[in-house]
């Protein structure tokens, strides 16, 4: 798990098309980074990557481009194991687990 306790995220507006960065925190998990919306929906950056998931992100110094997508919990509100597994990284490292669960795969 990374020591880092932030990423920074590079969305572009899907209304403006101008680019946004946010500070986040974050886990690494089988080669990609994820990120916890407390905002759900509502969020500026998760209404970008939904419209146009094209992001670019860095960690400790590392620049990556590559793709987000918001991990959406099955129909029935059952959650798959990858979810369990963030949001026990995130409460292992923040102590904190509450929020939609957004992916960022490097390309």
């Amino acid at each position: 798990m990374s020591q880092d306790q932030f990423l920074y995220l590079t969305t572009t507006g899907w209304k403006t098309g101008r680019k946004h960065e946010i500070e986040t925190w974050f886990v690494e998990h089988k080669k990609k980074y994820y990120i916890m919306s407390e905002g759900r929906e509502r969020a500026h950056w998760v209404q970008n990557i939904i419209h146009d998931p094209a992001v670019s992100f860095s960690v400790g110094g590392k620049n990556f481009a590559g793709t987000g997508r918001v991990v959406v919990v099955d129909d029935d509100g059952k959650e798959e194991p990858l979810v369990a597994e963030i949001k026990r990284l995130m409460k292992s490292k923040y102590r904190w687990d509450s929020g939609m669960i957004v992916e960022l795969a490097p390309s």
